[in-house]
């Protein structure tokens, strides 16, 4: 845990200062590709925090996507952001902690009431926005997380935002892919239910909670896995493109944890 914390001190903590001034400079100039510093920084701290991803597949570019995915962990963050430019969906909460919700404003997190019915509309609509400009939006799709073994029932109020995007740019098309997040090892062994307990961050849990048995944890091997994405048009059943995602999600993760044949990748 000691040579752990003296890597985010030593390493990622400087490398992330610069490039948190590096975003600040390229948000205020308005730069187009404002995602490559948050990228850099993902990967810095998922060094440091001893995370191995393991990229299947890849997210769609040639329409708007939403990438609807499982829950896991606060670590799901820098494993996906790391990877592939986009935002992220988050509760409102997060943009009230100190430090995380700066960190989250410079990635243009979009926020969402979990209290306020009202605001679905709002966040699906900024949503829509995004994906339009060319970006995927992340959204855990389930509401919460869980410790990686299952995955619950998708909410369908927000996957709505592909419509918004349709509506707002006049597109036809969009698509809503797929994403799977496992976690398989821990320092090369395949990880217990009792160490997915620790890694996990359930329900209203702080990050606080549980950073100490992350810091403490070694090497730990995630995989995100990009499935097939499926194509909406205008007037689709959100509730059932939603069932489909979300059924697409818990194969994916199923094959992952079990380390069994993987259904068909994207790309």
């Amino acid at each position: 845990m000691i040579g752990r914390i003296l890597l985010f001190v030593f390493f990622a903590l400087p490398a992330i200062l610069i490039l948190i001034i590096c975003q600040v400079v390229a948000l205020k100039f308005g730069a187009k590709n404002w995602n490559f510093f948050p990228i850099l920084a993902h990967r810095a701290l998922g060094f440091a925090l001893g995370l191995k991803v393991k990229q299947i597949g890849k997210p769609a570019s040639d329409k708007p996507t939403l990438l609807v995915s499982n829950h896991i962990s606060w670590l799901d963050i820098p494993a996906i952001g790391g990877l592939v430019p986009l935002s992220f969906v988050a509760k409102a909460e997060v943009g009230r902690w100190p430090v995380v919700g700066f960190l989250a404003n410079l990635q243009k997190t979009i926020y969402v009431d979990r209290q306020k019915r009202t605001d679905t509309g709002r966040v699906a609509e900024e949503m829509g926005e995004r994906m339009s400009d060319g970006r995927a939006v992340v959204l855990f799709a389930e509401g919460t997380s869980d410790i990686g073994l299952h995955v619950l029932p998708f909410r369908s109020a927000l996957v709505g935002a592909t419509q918004a995007a349709m509506k707002n740019d006049n597109l036809t098309e969009m698509y809503i892919q797929p994403m799977a997040i496992a976690y398989t090892h821990l320092n090369g062994l395949p990880i217990s239910s009792a160490e997915r307990s620790k890694i996990a961050w359930v329900g209203d849990m702080g990050i606080e909670d549980n950073i100490g048995d992350i810091l403490s944890s070694g090497t730990k091997s995630i995989s995100v896995m990009f499935g097939e994405p499926i194509l909406v048009k205008k007037g689709d059943d959100r509730k059932l493109v939603t069932k489909q995602a979300e059924e697409a999600v818990r194969e994916m993760l199923v094959a992952l944890n079990r380390q069994t044949e993987l259904p068909a990748a994207h790309g």
